[in-house]
């Protein structure tokens, strides 16, 4: 090794930890805001200082060597702490607090509760945007976000809030004008919403037969308020969670016919990055809402050991 990597500058290791985490030259610049070619000059100097290659260039994309994998690693975590420590010794206790989250989150359970954050955290704004993309949130400015999936992402602190389920949902009076819905069969002559994948996997896990579902009111994106909308409406009987439209549900505006309620996946969680864990905005509305969502749930139910 020619040169010491103690003299390496901060600013290589830092793009050699992008082109890492992004298997790409290209991707890595476009994030840091440089050029592809001052990407691929500092990391061919860092291999010059280390004596080894990091990446096997491949034609679309990078792949880091065994060395490689392992300085990553190692890069990945201490920039982190670095990023940490400055979030602490910077942070104030009030600003705006950025959060992103799907759409029917946002409007059935956030936005009616956000006013009790709001009136105990005054001098924090919240800043609310949706989105049915999965963002990046270092690199779009964010600083939370609630998300539906397995509760795992890279360099993410992950809090499981409740489950990511879908339960056929009607108004009172629809139920009466379909027999009362007495059994899931009796849905298959019943106006749908939702997606048709959604009803057939309803329809199976209920056993239920059904060779040709076809639902209206299909949308490409996460909009079971739409859906929802249209049953409130008495158009037919829509997939939606229990827990978001547990309001509509309560009131008598919905009722949901059958119990079976199928997942869609492991839930929603509220995360954000590792290194800004004790940020006070943060912390503060992590431990607000893991309270608001304890206190819904049942007196059985506890959020211990469900953090990640």
């Amino acid at each position: 090794m020619s040169d010491s990597l103690a003299t390496t500058p901060l600013s290589a290791i830092r793009i050699f930890e992008a082109a890492a985490r992004l298997k790409s030259f290209t991707r890595a610049a476009e994030e840091l805001g440089v050029s592809q070619a001052a990407v691929s000059w500092q990391v061919k100097a860092l291999e010059r200082r280390l004596g080894q290659a990091l990446f096997r260039r491949l034609p679309r994309e990078v792949a880091l060597t065994p060395g490689g994998e392992r300085l990553a690693k190692a890069a990945t975590d201490a920039l982190g702490l670095l990023r940490g420590a400055i979030s602490d010794l910077t942070d104030q206790p009030d600003g705006v607090l950025s959060i992103t989250t799907m759409e029917s989150f946002a409007i059935q359970w956030l936005a009616p509760r956000i006013g009790a954050f709001q009136l105990s955290h005054p001098k924090i704004a919240v800043r609310l945007e949706t989105s049915s993309h999965l963002q990046s949130l270092a690199q779009d400015g964010l600083d939370m976000a609630v998300r539906s999936g397995s509760g795992e992402w890279p360099g993410l602190e992950s809090h499981y809030l409740f489950a990511s389920e879908l339960t056929p949902l009607c108004t009172p009076q629809v139920r009466a004008a379909l027999g009362g819905l007495e059994q899931p069969a009796d849905l298959l002559g019943a106006p749908l919403m939702g997606t048709d994948q959604d009803w057939t996997n309803w329809f199976a896990a209920a056993g239920v037969e059904a060779p040709d579902v076809k639902a209206g009111g299909q949308l490409i994106a996460d909009m079971q308020v739409i859906a929802i909308a249209s049953a409130l409406a008495g158009r037919g009987v829509a997939l939606g969670s229990p827990v978001l439209f547990a309001a509509e549900l309560a009131r008598g505006a919905l009722v949901q016919p059958f119990a079976l309620a199928i997942a869609q996946n492991a839930g929603y969680w509220l995360v954000y990055p590792k290194e800004r864990r004790r940020a006070a905005k943060i912390a503060a509305f992590r431990d607000w809402m893991l309270s608001a969502v304890g206190a819904e749930q049942d007196p059985q139910a506890s959020l211990s050991g469900a953090s990640r």
